[in-house]
């Protein structure tokens, strides 16, 4: 067992919730966490974690969603710390778009918000901002639940990197 799966498994209820929340932003999904530890290994705590959020309810998914920052924005400076400083590793490949990829981004950004109810999602780590901004482009012709559905599996994405950082 890794260090830091042993440090999770010890720690208070509170203090576990905190921790994962860190990684997914659905309140149901770190205290179902919390409650299945201790996790005997890595590889069932990372099943646990997916098959947990399977089974969450579309509004604990959007309740994840609406913890991310807009891709090409910046993490809001009340987010908590980690959180925050990975939001902006992820989205690294946004950092030196071209004012008019961001302005797009923005717009696309906006639009989509308002079609779906929640931010637009997508597991940004090793893309560049003109790969998001095609995403944006292919997704805002989705159906409502195709895209609550790719919505939640791009956070899946991000939640698995983010409990990978964490352990």
């Amino acid at each position: 067992m890794s260090a830091g799966l042993k440090r999770l498994n010890e720690l208070p209820r509170d203090e576990a919730i905190s921790e994962l929340m860190q990684c997914c932003g659905a309140h149901l999904w770190a205290e179902a966490m919390a409650s299945a530890r201790p996790f005997p290994t890595r590889g069932i705590f990372m099943q646990t974690a997916d098959a947990l959020w399977y089974a969450m309810t579309p509004e604990d998914w959007v309740e994840a969603f609406q913890e991310h920052p807009r891709i090409g924005e910046r993490a809001a400076a009340t987010a908590a710390t980690r959180h925050a400083e990975w939001s902006e590793e992820e989205q690294a490949g946004a950092r030196f778009a071209s004012e008019d990829t961001l302005s797009e981004l923005a717009r696309l950004n906006h639009e989509y918000e308002e079609r779906f109810g929640h931010v637009f999602l997508i597991c940004a780590t090793g893309r560049n901002a003109d790969e998001m901004l095609a995403s944006l482009r292919e997704r805002i012709d989705h159906s409502v639940a195709d895209e609550m559905r790719t919505a939640a599996e791009e956070q899946c994405k991000i939640m698995r990197i983010r409990l990978e950082k964490m352990l």
